[in-house]
């Protein structure tokens, strides 16, 4: 009996090992103690009532890698500054929208003002108002 207890053990802590280091044999790669269990060949109970000293360190060791294996760090890290860039681009994009906002607006203006001119012009007025025409826009 004791010879079945250790070879358990031993499955589970080498199970524990390649979980976490990124290279699972039998198992999705999940770092869940259902995943360990697949990985070591044994049923989830062994782990949540036989051995739970071997779950609660393969837990606390996921919570130490941020529940990704090491092996797969350097993606997060990577997914992580994506994230930044996309997050940094949205809010560019939204000051661009903006600002294309205000400029449709000015060209709208100007595009009225150059109608009224040409109107004037095509009256016989003089295309330039006199600054006291725009003294009610001062105030």
């Amino acid at each position: 009996m004791t010879t079945n207890r250790e070879a358990e053990r031993h499955a589970i802590q080498a199970a524990a090992d390649r979980l976490l280091g990124g290279n699972p044999i039998r198992s999705t790669g999940a770092l869940t103690v259902l995943q360990l269990a697949a990985e070591a060949g044994v049923k989830r109970w062994v782990l949540t009532h036989k051995h739970t000293d071997l779950k609660d360190d393969f837990l606390a060791r996921r919570t130490a890698a941020n529940g990704i294996p090491p092996a797969f760090q350097h993606l997060q890290t990577r997914a992580d500054e994506i994230e930044e860039r996309n997050r940094r681009l949205t809010e560019e994009n939204q000051q661009l929208k903006e600002r294309v906002q205000v400029y449709a607006q000015v060209i709208g203006e100007l595009h009225t003002e150059r109608e009224r001119i040409l109107a004037r012009v095509q009256t016989g007025l003089p295309a330039v108002v006199p600054h006291s025409a725009y003294s009610t826009f001062d105030k």
